[in-house]
């Protein structure tokens, strides 16, 4: 029956798969294109006032191919398929013709990037390298141009956001809300939900994330033979050697010497993080600290740059979790 239907936000208006019987313009609110992927679903689109929804499958009945729910309150105009279906019997030949020939290719069209996609999906990541500079230097880039300062850090615009995001950049909108929950993660920025779609994004670290895109920028285009890359096992021992290294004085070029007997004895006590004296050589072996020496009675020191390992440390952070993020999505 035709009519207007009213949904709260997050109400589901069909599911992928259901039936279909009728197809829907918005009148008020926004809705949400839903696809399922494993346990989850992703938004494919959000559809605004004006627009229709559910069209396709007027032609041949086929099941939803997609899911549709509300992402705020919204007013939609139900047009069932059956007064449609009346309706369009009075139109010419050729127009018939001509607009169920457009509604087949699209068909096609969508069951061609569906076959693509699922081909795909086995080696496809969330986040490939340069994804993750992308969208970290689109957020970088907004804090720069819009953002607000509060006593929180740098509050940037959402609609600016996406605008840059899908317009400029040309990156995905879902791809960008997943790397501010990563970087939620990391203290680096905050997202609060205002309701009926909107946030507040605010970056808290705007040094450390643009800090981040220059130097994963540079990694990534480094010579392969010349990158210097810290394994995620090495991360606790960093960890370690800047906690005690902050403990000593540095010389004029910003040098410490910690005794790596001393933490491996007491890291577990001041961290939590078991250590052992050999812990650091693979570090020693790519050039991030000097080889360990003797010192008197069995000690022994290892001699580091502290600024170096400090300034490492948190990007090789945001790696590995962006990294453990693609193995569990």
């Amino acid at each position: 029956m035709a009519g207007l239907l009213e949904l709260k936000k997050g109400e589901i208006l069909f599911n992928e798969g259901d039936a279909s019987d009728a197809m829907y313009v918005i009148k008020a609110g926004r809705i949400a294109i839903t696809k399922k992927k494993g346990n989850s679903e992703i938004e494919l689109a959000e559809l605004k006032p004006g627009e229709m929804l559910g069209e396709m499958a007027f032609f041949d009945n086929k099941p939803r191919s997609a899911g549709a729910k509300a992402k705020t309150n919204a007013t939609v105009i139900k047009l069932p398929f059956v007064a449609l279906h009346a309706q369009f019997k009075t139109f010419p030949e050729w127009l018939k013709a001509m607009v169920k020939t457009v509604n087949a290719h699209l068909r096609n069209a969508n069951q061609r990037i569906k076959n693509l996609e699922s081909s795909q999906s086995g080696t496809e990541e969330m986040f490939p390298p340069h994804t993750v500079t992308r969208l970290c230097a689109i957020l970088s880039l907004i804090g720069y141009k819009s953002g607000r300062k509060e006593e929180t850090g740098l509050v940037i615009p959402q609609w600016t956001l996406r605008n840059y995001t899908i317009q400029i950049f040309q990156q995905p909108t879902h791809k960008m809300q997943k790397m501010m929950d990563v970087l939620t993660s990391l203290n680096i920025m905050t997202v609060e939900d205002l309701g009926e779609g909107k946030q507040k994004i605010t970056i808290t670290d705007h040094e450390k994330l643009t800090g981040f895109v220059d130097w994963y920028n540079e990694y990534l285009f480094k010579d392969e033979s010349k990158r210097v890359t810290v394994e995620e096992r090495e991360l606790p021992i960093i960890r370690a050697l800047i906690h005690f290294g902050r403990k000593q004085t540095a010389n004029e070029k910003g040098e410490v010497t910690v005794s790596l007997t001393h933490i491996q004895q007491n890291s577990l006590k001041d961290l939590g993080i078991p250590t052992t004296t050999n812990d650091s050589d693979g570090l020693a072996k790519k050039g991030l600290v000097q080889d360990k020496q003797s010192a008197e009675g069995g000690e022994l020191t290892q001699t580091f740059l502290l600024p170096e390992l400090e300034k490492i440390l948190p990007f090789w952070e945001i790696v590995y979790t962006i990294e453990k993020y693609n193995k569990n999505s």
